[in-house]
C-alpha cells in the first residue's frame, strides 16, 4: 500500500504524525510520507491516520 499526502490540502495539524509516526513525519509545511510503500505491519495506523485528517489531506492506493 502506498499513501499520499496532499501538501495543498494539509494544514500540518500532526494527527497523521501522532497516530503514526512510523509512516508520517512533520515537514516544514506539512506532513509527509517517510515509508513508502507502507510496511504491513503499518497499515492500519495508516489507514486509521488517513481517517482522522480533518481535512482528509490523506489518501492511499
Amino acid at each position: 500500500m502506498r499513501v499520499s499526502v496532499d501538501p495543498t490540502l494539509c494544514t500540518a495539524c500532526g494527527l497523521c504524525v501522532d497516530e503514526c509516526p512510523d509512516v508520517f513525519e512533520m515537514g516544514e509545511d506539512c506532513a509527509e510520507v517517510i515509508a513508502d510503500p507502507v510496511p504491513p505491519e503499518y497499515e492500519d495506523c495508516a489507514l486509521s491516520a488517513e481517517e482522522g485528517c480533518p481535512v482528509e489531506a490523506i489518501s492511499h492506493k
